[in-house]
């Protein structure tokens, strides 16, 4: 039972939930405010926003899974306020999400 102490909730942890209800409040305007035709990106294969935005919430779900298994969470800077605030190497993993998030709506 020791070894599930990374599986607090973070600050990162928090920000990436923060952006999932964001994300789905915003595809749901977007779905009653434009509805969209299916579109083919670079798969091949018709794809809608939902279909998108699953790939990219299992994405970044791996590459989080991925990041803790091999790199952690160690501090990789301190935030010098008051007594400190530690930022995770976790924030890292969740720009590189981030960035394969937009990747995925824009290509596939």
């Amino acid at each position: 039972m020791e070894n599930v102490a990374w599986m607090a909730w973070t600050a990162p942890t928090a920000v990436f939930f923060v952006l999932l209800a964001g994300t789905l409040a915003l595809m749901t305007w977007l779905a009653l405010a434009y509805p969209e035709a299916e579109r083919v990106g670079i798969l091949r294969i018709p794809t809608t926003r939902g279909d998108r935005l699953f790939v990219s919430l299992i994405s970044a779900a791996v590459i989080h899974l991925v990041w803790i298994g091999t790199a952690g969470t160690d501090t990789i800077a301190t935030i010098p306020v008051g007594e400190g605030i530690d930022v995770s190497s976790l924030w890292l993993a969740t720009a590189i999400s981030l960035v394969f998030g937009v990747a995925v709506f824009r290509t596939v």
